[in-house]
């Protein structure tokens, strides 16, 4: 009989094909440029090193593209392991059967702070991890205060000044008073909302029903229509995203933005303010968070969901948040004495946390969105009075609500 003798190199390749077959692949979908979040990567590599019978292909696919991709293969029965998803999209997801709640220990969720939590949390259960949040404040150019007579050691504090302010910036100075984006855009909803919470205001009750109509949303219209006269010309072509080269130019006097916009602003001598307080409210911000969820029916929702906790573990998460400019999702002893040290702005995002709003959770979240940007626009561009755009939003929200 002969026998055939196989060399160590080829026992070996052998030995790397068959372990290659046992190793699960978990699909990843992830919003944003390729490899914009080295660490993250980092963090992936050692979950697998620590659990080698699996191995995550994470897809970076770009935003505006992401979640519908995401809900699109879930729909169609291919569900990612786990995706990248705007936390206003969870209750849509939920309710359709396509994610799976988080269970938390009484220890994991005293990490989060409750109003980062709340982002997440409807019908008595988590359905998503935040990974990304930010709190928003206003930036104000100390610059072209000074050229309107404006007060230089803080900025506007309540509507009233903040009108002021702007009307001032636009008649003695060559810059507009402020941006206002009012493009069919999430931004020209979600700056609405802050000005709303700051007011008092609300879309959706702890209940789910709709608000909406009601006298501080009036007022927050209101103040919106006169705030329009002194923003930059044509808001309805320009979202956030057109506003920061005209803050960083010194063409607006002021913009709200994230933590994250610091970096885009070099340019401007500029001071931070939480979102000025309107008559029947108090400073405030809004939350908004981004979260990793688990889908259902993938086969492996346990791993997917180890590795979800464990990127958002407190520190890595707070490395992760360091990188991308967020305001912090866990709570990290010394995280805020760190951010503060290195930038003394941050005291604005992190101040915002407990006391801002949350978006309003609907399961037909773009709906909406869509009904409560073209409220907007009208007031903006005159062609609706406050009152009754707030009251027709308020009937058309009632008509797709839960």
């Amino acid at each position: 009989m002969k026998r055939l003798l196989m060399s160590a190199a080829a026992l070996g390749l052998l030995a790397s094909a068959a372990q290659a077959q046992n190793v699960t692949t978990l699909h990843v979908i992830n919003c944003g440029a390729d490899g914009d979040l080295p660490v993250q990567n980092e963090h992936i590599a050692a979950w697998e090193a620590e659990n080698p019978a699996y191995k995550v292909n994470l897809e970076y696919v770009p935003w505006g593209q992401c979640e519908e991709k995401a809900i699109s293969l879930a729909r169609a029965g291919d569900a990612p392991a786990s995706a990248y998803m705007g936390s206003r999209t969870l209750k849509m997801l939920a309710d359709n059967d396509l994610i799976q709640p988080i269970a938390l220990s009484d220890e994991e969720k005293a990490g989060y702070e409750p109003s980062v939590l709340a982002t997440v949390q409807f019908d008595g259960q988590v359905w998503g991890l935040p990974r990304a949040f930010s709190t928003k404040g206003l930036f104000w150019n100390k610059t072209l205060f000074a050229e309107a007579g404006l007060p230089t050691d803080k900025g506007p504090q309540t509507w009233a000044e903040t009108l002021a302010a702007a009307k001032a910036i636009d008649e003695k100075t060559s810059a507009d008073g402020i941006g206002i984006p009012a493009a069919s855009f999430d931004n020209t909803m979600h700056q609405f909302l802050k000005w709303m919470y700051s007011n008092g205001g609300q879309v959706v009750d702890a209940e789910g029903k709709v608000v909406f109509n009601s006298p501080q949303n009036v007022e927050t219209m209101e103040f919106y229509k006169e705030l329009a006269q002194y923003a930059e010309p044509g808001p309805l072509a320009y979202d956030r995203g057109k506003l920061e080269p005209l803050f960083n130019e010194g063409r607006i006097g002021m913009i709200v933005h994230g933590g994250f916009g610091r970096k885009g602003f070099s340019n401007v001598d500029y001071g931070l303010e939480l979102i000025p307080a309107g008559p029947h409210g108090a400073q405030s911000t809004l939350l908004i968070t981004d979260s990793l969820v688990v889908f259902k029916g993938t086969g492996v929702e346990e791993p997917a969901l180890n590795l979800v906790k464990y990127l958002t573990a407190p520190e890595r998460q707070f490395e992760v948040d360091k990188q991308g400019g967020w305001t912090p999702v866990r709570l990290v002893e010394g995280a805020e004495e760190t951010l503060l040290a290195d930038d003394p702005n941050w005291k604005v995002f992190l101040d915002g946390i407990a006391i801002g709003g949350p978006e309003p959770v609907m399961t037909d979240y773009r709906a909406m969105q869509d009904i409560l940007i073209e409220a907007i626009q009208g007031v903006v561009m005159g062609e609706v009075e406050p009152a009754e755009a707030v009251a027709e939003a308020q009937s058309r929200l009632e008509e797709i609500a839960d």
